[in-house]
């Protein structure tokens, strides 16, 4: 939609990355809501068949174009009710083959969008990653830990030190120009839609598991995450938003059921009924030489459940059904 041809609506929610795997439930969701949602995403990562659904909903507008080039993002901003910040670019796999791309995507559309944000201090939500704990060794992760980020020779590191570098410039905004800001960090977020193209795990074992195909497990299984269910994110993203206490705070969001990815191959493989093998990939051979990842990725969920009531707790098992049940074989 050419933007000299865009009139925003008298009141609406803005929602970058709208067509991302997350982005795009949150749409559905906003618009069940009863909210008219405009979405900006360049489909850079994104997938207008992710917002199929409500493609043709009459309170459903969507401008693709990266925020950066955006002429009319000022007034768009201002004029929006609140903000969801999710455009970024996602997948360790990309990551580590875009490193610049990563850096300049992150950095670049979040600091313009955050000075278009503040001219009516527009109330705004940035997700951010469970990534900027880095390679901490806690057994959980608190919102309040110190971070410990790997060296810049790794490109493993860029997404993780790009999101924190958007979560101080995102909290200075707060502090210097009382920016309405919460900033989300995700913890795996998985479900329908979501797509193994960029390396995330339970997709790409799902498809695996599906074909009786191998399923690939990186390095030696034994490293544990947790993993949340896209509805309970998108649930406590809607919360935070409309929690003005959560403004100028940072909360993890994700679920607490911690799995080794080894073991959580082998509960696909179970779940789905195949009759797949699981095979150990070193990392040197999936992504590249001195390759680091984090042992242990496992949130504190306290402070979301203090602040708005809420708790992700949808079962893995029950995740991997419900994923499943909706990707074709």
């Amino acid at each position: 939609m050419p933007s000299s041809t865009f009139k925003p609506p008298s009141s609406f929610v803005l929602v970058t990355g709208g067509a991302g795997f997350i982005g795009a439930h949150l749409v559905e969701r906003l618009l069940k809501d009863g909210k008219t949602v405009v979405v900006i995403d360049d489909l850079s990562t994104g997938s207008r068949d992710n917002l199929r659904a409500v493609a043709q909903h009459r309170n459903f507008r969507f401008i693709q174009t990266k925020i950066s080039t955006y002429t009319e993002l000022p007034e768009l901003a201002a004029e929006a009710e609140y903000i969801f910040h999710l455009a970024a670019t996602v997948g360790v796999e990309l990551v580590v083959k875009s490193a610049l791309h990563v850096l300049e995507a992150s950095f670049n559309e979040t600091q313009i969008l955050l000075r278009a944000a503040a001219k009516n201090a527009t109330p705004i939500l940035f997700t951010s990653t469970s990534e900027v704990y880095g390679k901490s060794a806690k057994a959980e992760f608190s919102e309040d830990d110190d971070l410990l980020i790997g060296p810049p020779t790794h490109s493993r590191w860029s997404y993780a030190s790009a999101k924190l570098t958007d979560e101080f410039l995102a909290l200075a905004y707060a502090r210097e120009k009382k920016l309405p800001v919460t900033i989300a960090r995700l913890f795996n977020t998985v479900g329908p839609r979501q797509t193994g193209r960029y390396g995330m795990v339970l997709p790409r074992f799902i498809a695996a598991a599906k074909a009786d195909e191998p399923l690939k497990v990186f390095g030696d299984g034994a490293q544990s995450r947790c993993f949340g269910f896209v509805h309970d994110v998108v649930e406590a993203l809607v919360r935070l938003q409309k929690c003005k206490p959560a403004r100028g705070e940072i909360f993890n969001i994700g679920g607490t059921e911690e799995v080794s990815i080894l073991e959580l191959a082998q509960l696909v493989v179970e779940t789905l009924g195949s009759k797949s093998t699981i095979e150990l990939i070193p990392y040197d051979q999936a992504y590249a030489p001195g390759f680091d990842d984090m042992r242990r990725r496992k949130p504190r969920v306290e402070k979301l459940e203090r602040c708005v009531n809420f708790k992700p707790q949808t079962a893995l098992r029950d995740i991997i059904r419900i994923t499943a049940e909706s990707t074709s074989a």
